[in-house]
């Protein structure tokens, strides 16, 4: 009898994204996938898509959506979810600013991050979500590092990493009781250079600022921020053109592009292999100010 192929990395990767994703979607009444357009959110719905084929994705995407997002991010998920025939709930972080339910941040270096775990938590009560899919890896750092692939939060939103289930093989524990909910991170195990590879493998399609293109840009504490409508310039911060493409994609206000001439899934693969600084730690301008600003967030109830 011919001995089977082996499985590659990526094989044994998809097939334990594949498992959890079934699992969640039979424990849980009400799950939904958090969508925001970028690179992980896009591999983690093709995933779901690959799931359930040739059936429909039988739950909504959720985008916390913060009013200060790359115009492209937004026509992608759109698009995506369109095409899919997959329910897009958008929960606005401007209508909660509008309701006083958060107060926004101001001046120099100011970001709707933060805001987004109220209009979060307001969504998940009102759609009563008891499961939420997230893109997070535990390569990211090291708050993420500490998830389990299926991450208790309690009924104010909240992560207590005193109070995760043991994660026994592929054996998950999905009993809440009704207010809680739980966090599900079918891409844990990846890289960053996993998902590309995903990508180039399956032809996953991204936004193009994933790829090198000319921009106005920035410099701000050693970062290129794109110029936009939402980030005042300081009088020493002068415009300049670039080749740069985004590593990770979030706020306008906080996501710093890198100088590249990567046009395509290849020369970004090779770009990342090269590199020796973390994808967040390079370009997240909200998670450089404070090493503990991550664990703050998911202890708040976002993440």
């Amino acid at each position: 009898m011919p001995a089977e192929p082996a499985l590659s990395r990526l094989d044994i990767l998809e097939s334990e994204a594949l498992h959890l994703i079934r699992e969640v979607a039979a424990e849980f009444d009400r799950p939904t996938l958090l969508f925001s357009g970028g690179k992980d959110s896009a591999v983690l719905l093709r995933l779901a898509e690959k799931a359930f084929w040739p059936a429909p994705i039988p739950f909504p995407v959720l985008h916390v959506d913060t009013g200060h997002n790359f115009d492209e991010v937004l026509e992608f998920r759109d698009r995506r979810a369109a095409e899919l025939g997959v329910r897009l709930v958008v929960a606005s972080v401007q209508d909660s600013i509008d309701a006083g339910r958060v107060v926004e941040q101001e001046g120099r270096g100011a970001s709707r991050n933060r805001a987004q775990t109220v209009t979060l938590l307001d969504a998940i009560g009102e759609h009563r979500f008891d499961a939420l899919f997230g893109g997070a890896r535990r390569d990211e750092e090291r708050a993420r590092a500490k998830e389990r692939m299926l991450s208790f939060r309690d009924a104010f939103g909240q992560w207590d990493p005193r109070n995760q289930r043991p994660e026994l093989w592929n054996l998950y524990n999905g009993l809440i009781s009704p207010g809680e909910n739980v966090r599900a991170f079918p891409l844990s195990n990846w890289t960053e250079r996993d998902i590309w590879t995903y990508i180039d493998q399956d032809g996953v399609e991204l936004p193009g600022l994933y790829f090198a293109h000319r921009r106005k840009v920035f410099e701000r504490d050693g970062m290129y921020l794109a110029d936009n409508p939402f980030v005042h310039r300081d009088p020493d911060e002068p415009l300049v053109e670039k080749s740069v493409r985004f590593r990770t994609i979030g706020d306008m206000t906080c996501t710093g592009a890198v100088p590249s001439t990567a046009a395509t899934v290849a020369e970004v693969i090779a770009e990342i292999a090269a590199t020796k600084v973390t994808e967040r730690g390079q370009t997240r301008a909200d998670d450089r100010a404070s090493a503990a600003s991550m664990e703050d967030r998911k202890r708040e109830g976002y993440f």
